[in-house]
């Protein structure tokens, strides 16, 4: 949150603040750079390796580098270190599937960060591929489903992690949706630019570690996103936080787990989520959250949907205070 500070003439001037770099500005208006994304991507996965972590013996004293060197992996995924260079830097073209799954495995990937590389190496995408429409649209079908779905707390989301539909049990445990503007229906915005967030999220640096990691995968499937690169320019002006972990490169992709709530109505809430594609419907997902049968977060969540639209109002009004 900006504040406002007014200046006075015989004030003694005092030391800017570091900011965000100025490619991050750029952002604002800019599409991601997707050679810059490989090249960040892939040296944050060797930084995070040691020679001993992938059965190489290390007789150097000084290493200049804090992981793995580029001739080292080259070499356990069966390239020249010339070669290496290039892809990293993205000026390899043509790279075959089998290389960059060499590479993968040598640097541990997970499945979503082995996915995400492939997009950045353009091996599950055609070059310049852009969003189709840059407003989604949700089904009445599945707006039906989420109505039918009261007493679970279910949404709908999309790209650059915008929530599309909400049941009326969602917004009593995560806030009202509908009274939020348009462009702030979005769970990037509301981790990092909401206050409420960080009491409402029992271990909120796991939560937004959650929503970065999404990003970074929307930012491999869709580089030329100008909204995608808007918001995280956004993001990153405004949240210390953001960019710390913009700047790790971390992928994630979380279908299902556990999450713990404190509500502001009900206390606290220890609740499962699953998240399923729609599969009609291009970058729409359904979550929803239950909680294990018999416990005490099953009976908070049950008189928390009892109150209906009586705790959305509670819930938006203790958020305003």
């Amino acid at each position: 949150m900006a504040t406002h500070h007014d200046a006075r003439a015989d004030a003694a001037p005092k030391a800017a603040k570091p900011g965000p770099r100025p490619e991050t500005q750029r952002l604002r208006h800019e599409a991601l750079d997707p050679r810059a994304e490989l090249s960040e991507f892939l040296r944050t996965r060797r930084d995070r390796l040691k020679p001993a972590d992938v059965g190489l013996t290390d007789y150097s004293r000084r290493r200049r580098v804090p992981g793995l060197r580029r001739e080292e992996l080259a070499q356990l995924a069966g390239v020249s270190a010339a070669y290496y260079t290039r892809f990293e830097q993205g000026h390899a073209r043509n790279a075959s599937r089998e290389v960059v799954d060499a590479i993968s495995r040598v640097l541990r990937l997970s499945d979503a960060e082995h996915a995400h590389l492939l997009e950045l190496a353009q091996l599950k995408r055609s070059p310049g591929r852009r969003v189709d429409s840059p407003c989604q649209q949700v089904r009445p079908e599945v707006r039906d489903l989420l109505t039918a779905m009261e007493g679970v707390p279910a949404y709908v989301w999309g790209r650059r992690s915008d929530v599309l539909a909400w049941n009326q049990t969602a917004s009593a445990l995560f806030g009202d949706w509908a009274a939020r503007a348009p462009q702030d229906r979005n769970w990037s915005r509301v981790t990092f630019l909401d206050p409420v967030s960080r009491e409402l999220f029992t271990d909120w640096d796991s939560k937004a570690r959650d929503v970065v990691g999404q990003l970074r995968l929307w930012a491999g499937l869709y580089p030329d996103d100008a909204q995608l690169a808007s918001l995280i320019g956004e993001l990153s002006m405004k949240s210390e936080d953001f960019r710390r972990l913009w700047a790790a490169y971390d992928v994630e992709k979380q279908t299902h787990g556990t999450m713990r709530l404190m509500h502001p109505l009900v206390g606290d809430l220890t609740l499962r989520y699953e998240t399923l594609a729609l599969q009609g419907d291009q970058d729409q997902y359904l979550s929803s959250y239950h909680a294990e049968p018999g416990s005490s977060s099953e009976q908070a969540l049950r008189l928390l949907a009892s109150w209906g639209a009586d705790a959305v109002r509670d819930r938006s009004g203790d958020e305003t205070r």
